[in-house]
């Protein structure tokens, strides 16, 4: 069975809701970020499955995976019948895979900075001067983005994937992170967790 290590609406978020999108069998562990204690990410037993000791951490048997989107793409590729993301279709998936990775390298970096600098590095490592660049960069990505989803109602057009996993779940991040967002993707956002699998992920992390 599958078991994920995961913290509140952390990057594990992406995995718990798309384990519910594909109806596989799981089960959840709650870990505490940066705790060395029993069942934090920086205890020894958490540390062999995971040797950043960040959060999440999947584990299927002998495998483990300890990147979010690729969490994300595992469990779709788990449940091809939900059509999570496309399979049969190289042209199709080479346009999951180019919105996936910039998603993950572009659109999501400012936040990963910003909340870097307020409370995950060492406080004589912390630039308060590095919110405004932040800032100017996300909305350069806001731009990109618009390229990227248009006005279809799923990033992929008319199918929702895991990749409307990936942006609803970034643009949450970034509305919790004080990061303006346009109503259009607020809209998003919205429609997206207002699904029935990201609802009952919520209320496993909410519990």
């Amino acid at each position: 069975m599958i078991t994920l290590y995961g913290s509140g609406q952390s990057r594990s978020f992406r995995a718990l809701w798309a384990l519910e999108e594909a109806a596989v069998e799981y089960q959840y562990q709650e870990v505490k970020i940066g705790s060395s204690d029993a069942g934090g990410t920086r205890h020894p037993e958490y540390l062999k499955i995971n040797c950043q000791g960040k959060a999440p951490t999947l584990v299927d048997g002998a495998l483990i995976l300890t990147e979010s989107a690729a969490m994300v793409n595992y469990i779709a590729a788990l449940a091809p019948e939900k059509q999570l993301m496309p399979i049969n279709n190289p042209a199709a998936k080479a346009r999951y895979d180019d919105f996936c990775f910039f998603m993950m390298s572009d659109l999501e970096q400012p936040l990963w900075s910003k909340g870097k600098h307020k409370f995950v590095l060492p406080e004589e490592h912390r630039l308060d001067g590095m919110f405004e660049t932040a800032k100017w960069e996300f909305k350069r990505s806001l731009a990109a983005l618009d390229n990227f989803i248009q006005d279809q109602p799923f990033v992929l057009g008319e199918q929702f994937s895991c990749a409307d996993i990936l942006l609803a779940q970034t643009l949450n991040w970034a509305e919790r992170f004080e990061f303006e967002l346009p109503e259009k993707l607020l809209k998003y956002r919205d429609r997206m967790y207002q699904r029935e699998a990201c609802i009952k992920a919520l209320e496993i992390v909410n519990a």
